[in-house]
């Protein structure tokens, strides 16, 4: 007999149904699964077999074939094992196929007919529901994940046996569901720039940064506060909105790091990779090509610390995806693109031992060392990193005095306002911010005065900056000027953006 069970499986971070075919017929006892299997696929055999006897269920002594279609995509993953158990016992007669035909089932089977968590089922509950399929049988630990996209029955699970009394009416099985608003709940930080004891420079730079969505480096001396300062930016970005949560939830889905029963993403990411990490694992690839870390940022921040430890070859793949706002990676069989818009965030030492231009250390780096340690940073990246920010060290008294500098929720509050003017001016556009904003917008809305064009000029020459870091100076005046609400950029607005190209000015290679 011949039985068909719907289920699903991931290319990049969409989902697409996979049909798994089962067919017993006549013959010596063998168990064939085709249609591209990997490793875990191929070895579902051995825990659908088991699964079915422990659960109690005849498993067929005959030759069993199960294909997925389409047989040309490469199959990975445990998500399979609860359909093929399902279409073994169909195909024996013990479930009617109108109790199954247009519901999808995912689940990894245990030896004991228990059903574990799968990877990627927020994406296949979105392909389910664009298919107008009338329930999703999965794990009870993703129920969270699959509800959040509603319009569609979401059946959580514990066992085989669970599943198979459903589908023949002798058991029920009733649809789970969350409250959407109940996760956007605002957090609770423990974490504050009021924290932060002097640096009102470095701390107006990261607010700038954070209101235009602006990349940004912090160069100064080891203990100045650079980490404590990047560390604490998603304090004072806005919340995500439900577009901007589902898209990035889809990304971790894949990955298997959703949070234990939470089915949403609604916190903006902050990743800080070790500088050990290889280029695939910050960009994404692997054979089978998974999310790197720039992906796992999307909608938030990359924190690279100690940046010219990172190697060259690894920076160097960022500039794409700081430019375009997603990755492709292509393979043989298969390209894919993983969604990518991060805030770029990096903290360096002046030199290798830190304290270059420190007014009490003094710095033991020859000037050779100094000029190779700086040249591990191309020039064409730093032109891709809007604001250069000098932290010097915090003196004595700053440290040990009262903080009088703005707390994250006052900082917040003036960063909503100039994303808000943002979203206005940008409504027509396919972009929030003004990070994002390319040569013709920047056109349209950067215009300045004949003073600032002036002293644009003479930075220019001075400084010999490039057309890249020209147009990232007149982006962060636009955010200068919506951060004070004023709808011009003035020329004093220009001024300070220049002094946010700190590394501009310096001998670099």
């Amino acid at each position: 007999m011949l039985a068909k069970v719907l289920s699903s499986a991931v290319i990049g971070i969409d989902a697409y149904v996979v049909e798994v075919e089962v067919d017993i017929s006549q013959g010596l006892p063998s168990f064939s699964t085709v249609g591209l299997p990997e490793g875990a696929v191929r070895e579902s055999k051995e825990r659908v077999k088991a699964a079915i006897k422990n659960s109690g269920y005849h498993f067929p002594s005959d030759r069993i074939t199960v294909n997925l279609a389409p047989a040309d995509i490469k199959k990975e993953g445990s998500a399979f094992d609860l359909p093929m158990a399902l279409g073994i016992l169909a195909a024996t007669g013990l479930i009617n196929r109108s109790s199954y035909s247009d519901h999808l089932f995912l689940g990894e089977l245990a030896l004991d007919g228990l059903i574990r968590p799968v990877r990627g089922v927020l994406p296949m509950a979105i392909a389910a529901k664009k298919l107008g399929l009338r329930g999703i049988f999965l794990p009870v630990e993703n129920g969270s994940e699959a509800a959040v996209v509603g319009g569609v029955p979401i059946f959580p699970v514990n066992a085989l046996s669970q599943v198979v009394g459903a589908l023949r009416g002798i058991a029920k099985i009733s649809p789970f569901t969350v409250e959407i608003n109940k996760l956007f709940q605002p957090q609770v930080s423990w974490m504050d720039f009021i924290d932060v004891r002097g640096q009102e420079n470095a701390k107006r730079a990261v607010e700038i940064s954070a209101a235009g969505g602006h990349n940004l480096i912090m160069i100064g001396p080891p203990g100045s506060g650079k980490t404590m300062l990047a560390k604490r930016l998603p304090t004072i970005l806005p919340v995500l909105s439900f577009d901007e949560s589902l898209e990035t939830s889809k990304i971790y889905s894949v990955m298997g790091l959703m949070p234990k029963d939470h089915g949403l993403i609604t916190i903006r990411p902050f990743r800080s990779p070790h500088h050990t990490i290889s280029d695939a694992g910050l960009i994404g690839g692997g054979q089978n090509p998974k999310p790197g870390e720039v992906s796992l940022a999307h909608n938030g921040v990359l924190f690279l610390d100690e940046l010219p430890e990172f190697r060259r070859n690894v920076l160097e793949v960022l500039r794409q995806p700081m430019e375009d706002g997603q990755v492709t990676i292509s393979r043989a069989s298969s390209t894919v693109a993983y969604p990518a818009e991060f805030m770029l965030v990096a903290a360096m030492n002046p030199c290798p031992c830190g304290f270059l231009g420190d007014l009490k250390k003094e710095c033991t780096c020859s000037t050779l060392q100094v000029q190779r340690y700086r040249s591990k940073i191309s020039g064409p990246l730093l032109d891709r990193i809007d604001i250069h920010m000098e932290v010097p060290a915090v003196p004595y008294k700053d440290l040990s005095g009262v903080s009088d500098g703005a707390s994250s929720a006052e900082i917040l509050e003036r960063v909503m306002n100039a994303r808000k003017i943002q979203g206005e001016r940008l409504v027509r556009t396919k972009i929030f911010i003004n990070a994002r904003m390319n040569s013709r917008h920047i056109k349209q809305f950067c215009e300045i005065d004949s003073e600032s064009s002036s002293l644009m000029e003479k930075a220019m020459e001075r400084f010999g900056l490039s057309a890249r870091a020209h147009a990232r100076i007149l982006k962060i005046a636009r955010t200068i000027a919506d951060l004070e609400s004023s709808p011009n950029i003035e020329a004093s607005h220009v001024a300070e953006a220049i002094q946010y190209r700190t590394l501009d000015r310096k001998i670099l290679r």
